[in-house]
């Protein structure tokens, strides 16, 4: 009979999970001997929190991630990590080991690693997922565990599964049959409604445009929106968490859409769009930059993956493919000539012409590494000016964006990347980090070199925290200097260099694409108020309102 611990680990398996991230502590001990006897392969981090970030990257790339921590001191150190999936919408699965259940029943024991109260643990995390789970019953856990994942999968959120230690060898009742796909619901007069108003109000527009977000990834919609895109031929931007949604050398991209971190083309596109097609787009103030965007209600068509936003009419629940299909299905095709369509792309037409002794600066490190990209990679940027500064970034054919755009939870990137380059192993990673983010979580390029993987990362040394300057400078934002690209070699087989020049960039990129057996490390020297065209954009169209 199969116990409730090989159940988990054999339905996670099922559902495509090959990795699971986590940290020992004596109560998930058990728990990970069990894995580490299953096809499923325990990769250890440097602390709860990076094994967090390194699921929820995994969970991108992969459809879902799994992270497995000890009780209190484990669970709680991975919580900033859980919260920052939660509200970018990643289906991570978050197991938790625990007290053994009886002693759990006796609050005159005060264990290690608690406070004493058994149930804080699950009553944070309760409201930080869309699920959450005690396996106190082996007869239940079965159905907790199916129940649960079903959760993770249909709202593409955390969910929680806490194992006390007595729980973990216990015999569970297999189910018969295991739960079908929840069915994404859609009220079909709703959505012959909504579909006949949008249709109605794009079919009389002179300059309708897409606005594309973050759900396409989650929801797997991106050959929905090709097929869309074929249709009609609108232009297409995207948010900035919706960023590499679909290729953007397609020739229909005209650029990423944040407010007054945009480019001006852009910035007139989106804004005197006679309509706009907003779908699956999360409306935080990063995605709109910083509240600059200005989109006007009543020429808005605004759906995501439950309801359809029209002027001031609300249709729901209509799920966002159904909503695409009937846009498909009703649209007619507007000619090219009379959209006025910019490609992104053509600013790859000019070559970059390096001058090898200039001093090098942030616009020109962009624009060199903008040439520098190829097909198939995954980008990672982290929290700060290199976020933003990768927003004018082209991502190529099957490249993958990765970045917290919502939560923007700085130390990000680096654990993200070892989650990356475990989920896709055949594509190499490439990565923007600040010294500030860089600082917060540098322990897991161990992990990274430890692993043997093979990296890109630009290590972006302006002398501090260079986004917080801008908004307000002071001693807090001063780091300890760093000499970084020293680092990789204390923990292993590495190559690593440091930049100032554009003549010693050319010689490192070429050497780091050489380089396939191992880290490439790149230390690049900016000037501490030397930041990226978005943040200047942005400074003045906040000045501006």
């Amino acid at each position: 009979m199969i116990t409730v611990g090989q159940y988990l680990f054999q339905r996670l398996e099922s559902l495509g999970v090959q990795h699971i991230f986590g940290v020992p502590g004596d109560y998930v001990l058990d728990l990970m001997d069990m894995l580490t006897a299953t096809p499923i392969e325990l990769v250890c981090n440097c602390n709860e929190l990076n094994a967090g970030y390194a699921a929820d990257a995994y969970a991108r790339l992969r459809g879902i991630g799994a992270v497995c921590v000890t009780y209190g001191v484990g669970g709680f150190s991975l919580l900033n990590a859980v919260v920052g999936a939660y509200a970018e919408r990643v289906p991570l699965v978050v197991i938790s080991g625990a007290p053994d259940s009886a002693m759990r029943q006796d609050n005159n024991l005060l264990l290690h690693h608690t406070t004493g109260d058994y149930n804080l643990q699950f009553s944070i995390m309760e409201k930080v997922t869309v699920a959450s789970e005690i396996l106190s019953d082996a007869s239940q856990a079965a159905n907790q565990i199916d129940r649960a994942l079903a959760a993770c999968l249909q709202y593409k959120r955390p969910v929680y599964i806490e194992i006390p230690t007595d729980m973990v060898y216990q015999p569970c009742i297999e189910p018969a049959t295991r739960p079908a796909a929840v069915a994404k619901l859609t009220n079909r007069e709703a959505l012959q409604e909504a579909v006949a108003e949008a249709v109605e109000l794009l079919g009389t527009a002179q300059h309708p445009v897409i606005l594309a977000g973050v759900e396409f990834h989650r929801f797997d919609l991106e050959d929905k929106l090709l097929k869309l895109l074929k249709v009609t031929g609108y232009p297409i931007a995207t948010t900035m968490l919706g960023k590499s949604c679909i290729s953007e050398m397609h020739p229909q991209f005209i650029g990423n859409y944040i407010g007054g971190l945009s480019r001006e083309y852009i910035r007139d596109r989106i804004e005197n769009a006679d309509c706009l097609l907003c779908l699956g787009a999360i409306m935080s103030d990063m995605n709109l930059g910083a509240y600059t965007a200005k989109l006007d209600d009543y020429k808005l068509i605004n759906a995501n993956s439950e309801k359809v936003k029209i002027k001031h009419h609300f249709y729901q629940p209509i799920y966002l493919g159904d909503f695409i299909d009937g846009l498909i299905e009703h649209l007619n095709h507007k000619a090219p000539e009379t959209l006025n369509i910019k490609p992104s792309s053509y600013s790859l037409s000019q070559a970059f012409i390096p001058q090898p002794e200039e001093k090098l600066t942030n616009i020109r490190f962009y624009e060199r590494v903008n040439h520098f990209l190829e097909d198939e990679s995954i980008v990672i940027a982290d929290t700060g000016d290199t976020i933003i500064a990768t927003m004018d970034l082209l991502m190529r054919e099957k490249t993958n964006f990765i970045g917290q755009a919502f939560y923007l939870s700085i130390g990000y990137s680096i654990p993200a990347c070892l989650g990356a380059a475990m989920a896709e192993p055949n594509r190499r990673p490439i990565v923007f980090v600040g010294d500030g983010a860089f600082q917060m979580t540098v322990q897991e390029l161990s992990t990274i070199i430890r692993h043997k993987l093979n990296p890109i990362i630009f290590l972006i040394n302006n002398d501090g925290y260079t986004i917080e300057r801008m908004i307000q400078d002071g001693p807090y934002n001063d780091l300890q200097p760093w000499k970084y690209h020293q680092i990789p070699q204390t923990f292993g087989k590495s190559w690593s260099c440091e930049v100032t020049t554009e003549g010693e960039l050319e010689v490192a990129l070429s050497k780091a694409k050489a380089n396939t057996d191992c880290v490439s490390f790149i230390e690049i020297h900016l000037d501490r108020f030397d930041c990226s065209q978005g943040l200047i954009r942005l400074g003045q169209a906040l000045k501006a309102n």
